[in-house]
């Protein structure tokens, strides 16, 4: 497991993907999730974005772009 990999949690708050993955502000964090562009889970009434998802995500943008 890479360093960055051992640093990062294996799930964030909405606001706190957005922030370290798309660099978005909290309301913007929010809007993305609800467009579907943040994948998170509801566990009661807490959302959460398990960093695997957001990364594949990412990784799929990426190579879509390319």
């Amino acid at each position: 497991m890479s360093d960055e990999a051992a640093k990062t949690p294996r799930t964030m708050t909405i606001p706190e993907a957005g922030k370290y993955y798309l660099g978005l502000s909290r309301n913007g964090s929010y809007q993305a999730a609800a467009r579907g562009e943040i994948p998170f889970v509801k566990i009661g009434r807490l959302k959460r974005v398990p960093s695997h998802l957001m990364e594949r995500r990412l990784e799929a943008a990426d190579k879509s772009a390319a």
